[in-house]
């Protein structure tokens, strides 16, 4: 009898960790590498944030809290709601996972039944179809390409719907594109989704406070407020306020929902970090102005790789409207040789080749449901992303 069970044989490692591990591992043995892998800020957590969690330290403040969050956080979430998205919440409505992921699984594991099936846009976070498989349900991926700007249209959204559809993922800003829907855009989504009351609503706002130029952010249930009662909105601290490593995630949703999801988590990891629950009421109340600098940052970064990835030979690189990753088409290098003597017959052959003969460390499309493209993450310095991007541009010029 297999000791391992039959449900792990049904997921893969995360393949975006795998590439900052590998990363991680040929720096320590003296590589020069630049990892464009990782999703995280290369920003401090603000000072006052970290002066919370250790005003919660010196105050005792590290005991069993309740399961989904402490009261002070779920208020701060509610406000938050309220202020930046038009939307109305209570406390009980409100549930608080380590970290985003944790929030995400939950609902999936709370709802699915063996046949349900779940719509994600490809291509999609890593995750997203993994997730709905432990859970027991059926990923249906739509591929949505170069073309319409990874974006899903309505008349795709309507043709992947089934009676077996329980959820729809959405993610916008998205990783791993960087596409934004505008206020139109969403709309379109919404109205179809009007037409299907059994299917739900997972929004994942995680790269709301990342948009660029003129773009509005805006969130499904706000856009339509029709789907409020079968939305669940999903956010968290870690990317806006780089507090990847604190693990708090939140979402917000139906009363019976956000019942269930907590029972999920009363057995499985209990109540997040209560130090970073204290830390996260702080960066939900506190001074927002960072927001606005490092957003900047950011656009200024991306103006820069989508320059430079541009002039690559056999790259295109759309623009994108947040987030931050772009996720350049590589059709004109497949069937390629490096100049190290590899076959780019894909791109993970491309990504590859790219790290071992550049020391450029990126995730290949293949992972995120969409080929062939790879993702550059440019949270990290521009220096970093200048000399990664000449490395890029030599590698692709160097292909025959």
């Amino acid at each position: 009898m297999p000791f391992i069970s039959d449900t792990l044989a049904r997921v893969k490692p995360s393949p975006t960790i795998a590439v900052t591990n590998k990363a991680r591992e040929l720096k320590a043995s003296g590589k020069d590498v630049i990892g464009l892998g990782a999703g995280e800020p290369d920003f401090d957590t603000p000072d006052n944030i970290k002066a919370a969690a250790k005003r919660a330290i010196d105050e005792g403040k590290t005991k069993y809290t309740a399961v989904d969050g402490i009261p002070e956080l779920k208020e701060a979430i509610c406000r938050k709601f309220a202020r930046e998205n038009a939307l109305t919440y209570q406390p009980n409505q409100i549930t608080v996972g380590t970290g985003g992921k944790q929030t995400l699984y939950n609902a999936l594991m709370a709802t699915l039944n063996p046949g349900d099936e779940v719509i994600i846009p490809a291509p999609y976070w890593v995750s997203y179809p993994d997730m709905v498989l432990l859970a027991g349900g059926t990923p249906v991926a739509v591929e949505c390409g170069i073309d319409t700007n990874f974006k899903l249209t309505p008349a795709q959204l309507e043709a992947a719907i089934t009676p077996k559809t329980k959820w729809f993922i959405f993610n916008s800003p998205s990783n791993p594109t960087g596409a934004g829907y505008s206020r139109s855009e969403l709309k379109a989504l919404t109205d179809v989704l009007m037409k299907h009351p059994q299917v739900w609503v997972m929004s994942d706002d995680m790269y709301e406070h990342l948009v660029f130029d003129d773009f509005e952010f805006v969130s499904p249930a706000q856009v339509e407020p029709g789907l409020y009662d079968r939305t669940l909105t999903c956010n968290g601290v870690s990317k806006a306020y780089a507090m990847t490593g604190w693990r708090i995630g939140y979402a917000a949703g139906p009363v019976e929902l956000i019942k269930a999801m907590g029972t999920i988590q009363s057995q499985s990891t209990s109540n997040p970090c209560s130090i970073a629950q204290y830390a996260a009421v702080e960066a939900l109340n506190g001074p927002q102005d960072f927001l606005a600098e490092n957003k900047k940052t950011f656009q200024r970064r991306r103006d820069l790789v989508v320059s430079m990835l541009n002039q690559a030979k056999g790259l295109t690189c759309p623009r994108p409207e947040g987030a931050f990753y772009v996720y350049p088409d590589i059709s004109g290098c497949i069937g390629k040789t490096s100049a190290g003597g590899a076959t780019i017959d894909s791109d993970e052959a491309f990504a590859t080749a790219l790290l071992e003969e550049t020391g450029v460390a990126v995730v290949f499309g293949a992972a995120f449901g969409l080929s062939p493209n790879f993702r550059v993450s440019y949270a990290t310095s521009d220096e970093a992303l200048e000399e990664a991007c000449s490395r890029i541009q030599r590698f692709c010029a160097g292909l025959k």
